[in-house]
């Protein structure tokens, strides 16, 4: 059975997604999904890239978009409104500041930045030639548990997003993504399949199988979402995603709504 809703999608506002969310409801509403949840790029409280996310005067737009579409669909669909938003180190306040704006079913958190670098940008994908990635690695997983222990977030996304293009650690990264799932159990934090791993250069989900049976194993629940930019994408590989959470040990997933969790859901 594949899940019944998909967690992780987009609209134009970031700057880098296309089609409208009565696109992406649409398409759900085609796949027999029950639910979806909006969750938009954040903007950025460190500085204003309008590539890749909405700006603070575009908030109440996004808001309003989102809560006409669910009016729109709400006999065929739920619709919950959520938020991706970057964990930046020494600006929490800023980012709560944001996440406390709108009462969001959910928020996840994401790491995009090692300091200053957007390390999973295409325009600074040659920095990669240039650095130790390894270090990258331990630097990475030391930001997601920053960004647990930080309670701004209800899921993590993306969780090893660092493999994007290709790199690999050398070293077992095994001790840290552990201490990172033990993290994320102690702050309640949830962790998402993510599979749009699979349109990118890796060609793989996130988190990869190695990874996910040590959150399950250390008992970090489950969400799905296809971190979908495009409204084909919507619901994207989820037979995929299903077996590689089943792979990891799963035998459930979670539903957010008021930033809890709502249900629990057999695979």
């Amino acid at each position: 059975m594949t899940p019944i809703y998909d967690y992780h999608m987009h609209t134009p506002l970031c700057g880098h997604a296309i089609g409208q969310p009565k696109e992406y409801a649409e398409t759900a509403i085609k796949l027999g999904l029950e639910e979806i949840g909006f969750s938009d790029h954040a903007p950025l409280v460190s500085h204003e890239d309008p590539r890749i996310t909405m700006s603070m005067k575009q908030l109440p737009t996004y808001y309003k978009m989102i809560e006409e579409v669910r009016e729109k669909y709400k006999k065929q669909l739920r619709i919950k409104v959520a938020i991706e938003a970057d964990f930046i180190p020494g600006l929490e306040a800023k980012t709560k500041k944001i996440l406390d704006d709108y009462p969001y079913d959910y928020v996840i958190g994401s790491v995009h930045f090692i300091k200053n670098w957007g390390f999973d940008d295409p325009d600074t994908r040659e920095t990669w030639d240039e650095i130790d990635i390894n270090r990258v690695y331990h630097d990475y997983y030391d930001l997601l548990r920053q960004s647990a222990q930080s309670k701004l977030f209800n899921i993590m996304g993306h969780v090893d997003l660092v493999k994007k293009f290709g790199h690999r650690a050398t070293e077992d990264m095994t001790t840290e993504i552990t201490k990172t799932a033990k993290v994320f159990k102690d702050s309640g934090m949830a962790v998402e399949i993510n599979t749009s791993g699979l349109r990118k250069p890796i060609k793989e989900m996130y988190p990869a199988l190695s990874n996910l049976k040590i959150y399950c194993k250390t008992g970090v629940p489950l969400t799905f979402g296809s971190d979908a930019h495009d409204p084909n994408d919507v619901g994207r590989d989820y037979k995929a995603a299903v077996e590689l959470a089943k792979q990891a040990g799963y035998k459930e997933y979670v539903m957010f709504k008021q930033r809890k969790i709502e249900k629990i859901i057999k695979l």
